[in-house]
């Protein structure tokens, strides 16, 4: 088979990495792969192509913030693309994350039903089912149509206009006859919003959650020399890794209070992923680290805690609840929607959202057990996350699809 993916990056981020197990598992089976992603650095690399400039998809971010409309313009961008998915004519054309401003979703949707192309889409996040949102938190306005948004600047970013019952329309109207389409969900938690949108109608949809590198990255590892970086003796380590920690969306401000709490406690607070922004007033038990590009370092963190704590206030997966068991260390964090339903529940504990209450007491509770459960967790973790796994899912969906 020939599979072409789409994404917005390429081996960084989240979905870029995943982007890139997935092609290079491709090639190790011996099917043809292609990649098509927009933003980031060039890649010098066989089969993968980027499509559009950077100051292209600068300008088109700042048309969309005028026009109120996030997901189509690009239109250069957009036709390059085309052309390569025609030069390429592969049997499958899998879409990830297609946000970022590097192609016009609309045309590029239109484009794939109207040729008939056998297309699988991942749901890494929620705008393609809400027509705008990435995360749609307790707003349901989605499920009917959209308009007078209530997070308009946070959703779309738009400066004066709220366009969100176009944009909703437009995507219902691209995945309108749609047949040859697959959605694949990154979590059971994903998989139920999306069947309730509109906008995906009648289409089929199942789940694939996340993979990680649980072979050579993510499994329990030495951190002697982490416990000597930091001058740790015999304090157990609660581990909060994150994008941006000072970030509403991310809750640190929900780790400092925990931090706050415990000071008498033999617990130090690592933070990985701390963006430098507006420093809060921090208890002398909380240690900032910028974010880690090294992942064999980052597993040694989650290695050496005892605990890692998750409180954002919505996920629709959650790398590091995954990254944190596979490394044999529990998990406790607020209902988030995806990080309950992928976590292994006899390892794990989540609380109401902002009840900092109950995450005190659950992570009081966790502190003392991971003596107890390490290695039987990650005998399970391993193939449970494992990007083989991931891997072999999608190929099912892609012979699946080919021979229908």
């Amino acid at each position: 088979m020939k599979i072409l993916q789409i994404n917005v990056v390429y081996k960084r981020g989240s979905t870029g990495k995943i982007v890139n197990d997935i092609h290079t598992y491709l090639r190790e089976q011996g099917h043809e792969s292609i990649v098509c992603y927009g933003r980031g650095q060039q890649e010098n690399e066989s089969g993968v192509y980027k499509t559009s400039s950077e100051i292209g998809a600068k300008l088109n971010n700042l048309r969309s913030r005028i026009t109120g409309l996030q997901y189509d313009g690009a239109l250069v961008a957009t036709q390059r693309l085309i052309r390569i998915i025609k030069r390429e004519n592969p049997d499958i054309v899998h879409l990830h994350c297609i946000n970022g401003y590097f192609v016009n979703i609309y045309r590029l949707l239109e484009f794939l039903k109207t040729n008939s192309i056998k297309t699988v889409l991942t749901l890494h996040a929620e705008f393609m089912h809400t027509g705008s949102c990435g995360y749609a938190f307790d707003c349901e306005k989605w499920k009917t149509g959209c308009g007078e948004c209530p997070q308009l600047k946070q959703a779309t970013k738009s400066i004066f206009f709220d366009r969100t019952d176009v944009a909703w329309q437009k995507m219902k109207d691209a995945f309108e006859g749609f047949k040859c389409l697959r959605i694949a969900s990154v979590s059971g938690w994903l998989d139920d919003r999306s069947k309730q949108s509109p906008i995906l109608k009648d289409k089929k949809f199942t789940v694939v959650e996340n993979g990680i590198d649980t072979r050579s990255i993510y499994y329990p590892r030495e951190f002697e020399s982490l416990k000597i970086k930091h001058g740790l003796t015999d304090e157990k380590v609660i581990l909060h890794t994150t994008a941006s920690f000072t970030s509403e969306i991310k809750g640190g401000k929900y780790v400092v209070e925990l931090a706050k709490r415990m000071q008498h406690d033999k617990v130090r607070f690592i933070i990985v992923g701390y963006d430098g922004k507006n420093e809060p007033d921090l208890p002398d038990n909380m240690t900032l680290i910028r974010h880690i590009n090294d992942q064999q370092q980052l597993a040694q963190y989650y290695s050496m805690a005892a605990l890692t704590v998750l409180t954002s206030r919505r996920e629709t997966f959650s790398m590091p609840c995954a990254e944190s068991i596979a490394c044999g260390t529990p998990v406790v964090g607020f209902k988030a929607g995806g990080p309950e339903t992928i976590s292994l529940k006899e390892y794990s504990e989540f609380v109401e959202y902002d009840d900092i209450d109950a995450l005190e007491k659950a992570v009081r509770k966790w502190l003392v057990k991971k003596e107890e459960v390490s290695a039987e967790l990650a005998d399970i973790a391993i193939p449970h996350y494992s990007k083989e796994r991931m891997c072999k899912g999608y190929l099912s969906i892609y012979y699946g699809l080919k021979e229908e």
